[in-house]
């Protein structure tokens, strides 16, 4: 198993923790999460600070922590001693010289240091080692640099980073070793070698600089193909702090990290939700889970397709496994669109899972899966990663990360108990062991239509397909506690507003809306983004007793239907506010909504509401304060946007 929960401070302000992928604080909250999981989780594990990803319109590499040991949790160097008389400032010119004397020593190389400057910081002292490793020992090389040209670019990041690699000699390895110190500490660049070097390397530091403050490493991630390491990495993406965990053996170890990084995000003033009055929800960023093999030569699902098919159909058949633990933004233009909700048809995913059913268990068949599924499983711009179940990782060849056998499962959400997180990620487990049974697979895909996206996507909908997901674990002998699961929904589904009169009530929830997806925006940095219009919402209404026999309830002076009858779903779509760019923008937001309860036999009013807004509910208003709202259709009852759907739509 493998995670990537996501964090954001308690008090998030500014855009990284919005819309933009860094800012000013987030490498500091980094940092100190990273120093809290060394002391908890890992002591004496080596922290690398490494360039990331580089996205289109953003100028630098985004960054990551990387939170290194080897795989029984041992350091990959000893623990050093603390500091001695002096040893907590930063070193000076001669204890530079003797740390690259001695660095030489251990490696067995002659060093050839070259100062450069800092054009953005003169007081930063930095000096750029040559050092490679090429076969089985280390090289050097003088770098010989007229003194105009001893500095580094302008560009943000560690000195190893910007170095002037375009007057570097030519018919060597490009690899340099820099050490930089500064008014804080200092820190060392560690070349791009494999990892038994990388290793050496790290070791020969430590041996060199016993006497100084520890340095903070930089460097890029080598390669570990032969698992030798477990590795915790920090990084920065839009909006929040993402933790890309090391891979788990066992739920358990999973269960046991979401702890840990909650217990050390709380100390540092990071969590995994967001607050707004007294409510909260989800960072926004996800919680995905990742599932895949011990290791590709004895992968479970590359000789088992029949048990992958068995996994996608099962999912596609239960709308709660894309809804209930995912995000507000759901639906074909969100990060993990179902696979009928995506570029492919419902026959085109029929084909493909009888052709991988026919293929012969107990043989390779990873190829072929990986190029089955992986057109089929996209959103509908073919972005192969947006999907509630990603196969991007699965076995694609024509991407550098995208051989190792993983299923991602995107549609969770962050929470805010761990406990919560953890009971999730074991449904899924419980799932994917339940359907290695051939009796308990499905034979064949759903056909939703409209009712996906009406009635799917309804709290009181979701719940009860949910309880029929844990009535299958449940008769295969894999019980799970279901108030748990409820108390997730509750949470997930916040109820806007209660009533009750004897054998008569009335619930609202607030209930999902997948939000459209609009054209292509001119963004700062010459690209594009794809906006969506997040401006509708949508509420449940459910009545018990013999309601609509005896009361009605308008909004905004039309009548709800609700012939429907108890028990059965009915729902409200409106515009809560107006944005740029949107749908639509000519039409009118329809928030405060007012919600007047009468009686059917002489339209006497019961009770009256205001809804301003999901996040403070429903607000009751005292008999006799204001009149009810009579728009021009006020005699029209509220109808769908086509007949058979239960939701009513304020727009028409």
């Amino acid at each position: 198993m493998g995670g990537e929960p996501t964090f954001v401070p308690e008090f998030p302000e500014g855009a990284e923790w919005s819309v933009a992928a860094d800012g000013p604080t987030k490498l500091g909250y980094a940092r100190a999460l990273a120093a809290e999981l060394q002391n908890r989780v890992w002591p004496g594990c080596t922290i690398l600070f490494c360039p990331g990803k580089r996205y289109d319109g953003e100028v630098n590499p985004r960054w990551a922590l990387r939170l290194i040991t080897t795989a029984d949790g041992t350091p990959l160097v000893p623990s050093p001693d603390l500091p001695k008389q002096g040893g907590g400032t930063p070193p000076g010119p001669q204890a530079i010289e003797a740390l690259l004397s001695g660095l030489g020593l251990c490696l067995g190389v002659m060093l050839h240091p070259l100062e450069l400057s800092d054009p953005g910081d003169a007081q930063r002292r930095v000096w750029a080692v040559p050092l490679a490793w090429d076969q089985e020992r280390w090289h050097t090389t003088a770098w010989t640099l007229q003194p105009a040209l001893r500095q580094l670019n302008g560009a943000a990041g560690p000195a190893g980073l910007r170095l002037p690699l375009e007057h570097f000699p030519a018919g060597v390895l490009k690899q340099v070793l820099t050490i930089e110190v500064h008014a804080d500490g200092w820190g060392v660049f560690l070349p791009p070698v494999p990892r038994q070097p990388f290793e050496q390397l790290l070791q020969a530091i430590a041996a060199s600089s016993s006497s100084l403050l520890p340095p903070e490493l930089s460097g890029v991630l080598p390669l570990d193909l032969d698992g030798r390491w477990q590795v915790l990495g920090l990084t920065a993406d839009p909006g929040v702090l993402e933790v890309n965990l090391p891979v788990c053996s066992s739920w358990q170890q999973y269960a046991d990290w979401l702890q840990a990084l909650e217990e050390a995000g709380t100390q540092v003033g990071l969590r995994s939700f967001k607050q707004q009055g007294d409510r909260s929800s989800g960072t926004g960023g996800g919680n995905h889970l990742l599932l895949g093999g011990p290791e590709l030569s004895r992968h479970p699902l590359f000789v088992r397709p029949a048990w992958l098919v068995a996994i996608l159909r099962y999912w596609q058949r239960h709308p709660s496994l894309a809804y209930l633990f995912s995000g507000n933004s759901v639906g074909p233009a969100s990060q993990a669109p179902r696979c009928d909700e995506g570029s492919t048809s419902l026959l085109d995913l029929e084909l493909a899972h009888r052709l991988l059913e026919q293929l012969r268990e107990g043989e390779d068949h990873r190829v072929a899966m990986g190029e089955t599924l992986r057109h089929l499983h996209a959103d509908r711009s073919g972005n192969t990663h947006r999907s509630e179940i990603s196969l991007d990782k699965f076995w694609n060849p024509a991407w550098s990360a995208g051989c190792q056998g993983l299923l991602e499962f995107r549609a969770i959400e962050s929470m805010p108990d761990h406990r919560w997180s953890a009971a999730v990620a074991l449904l899924v487990r419980a799932l994917v062991v339940m359907l290695l049974d051939p009796a308990r697979r499905p034979a064949a895909l759903h056909p939703w239509g409209d009712v996906l996206h009406d009635q799917a996507l309804l709290p009181s909908q979701l719940l009860a397909d949910l309880h029929l997901v844990l009535a299958d674990l449940e008769a295969a002998a894999l019980p799970l506690p279901g108030a748990l699961f409820h108390a997730i929904w509750q949470w997930r589904f916040p109820l806007l507003l209660h009533w009750q009169s004897q054998d008569l009530g009335l619930e609202i929830r607030e209930a999902l809306e997948p939000w459209p997806l609009l054209c292509d925006v001119p963004v700062e940095g010459g690209s594009t983004s794809r906006f969506v219009d997040s401006s509708l919402r949508r509420f449940e209404v459910m009545v018990h007793g013999p309601f609509s026999q005896h009361l009605q309830l308008k909004i905004d002076g039309r009548p709800l239907p609700l012939a429907a009858g108890a028990g059965q779903p009915i729902a409200v779509r409106y515009r809560q506010e107006a944005l740029y760019p949107c749908l639509h923008p000519l039409m009118p937001v329809h928030v405060p909504l007012r919600l007047d309860l009468v009686a059917l036999a002489d339209e006497r009013p019961i009770a009256s509401w205001i809804l301003e807004d999901p996040a403070s509910g429903c607000c009751s208003l005292e008999p006799g304060v204001g009149a009810a709202s009579q728009p021009a259709a006020a005699a029209l009852p509220l109808r769908p946007a086509a007949p058979g759907l239960c939701t009513m739509d304020l727009r028409f």
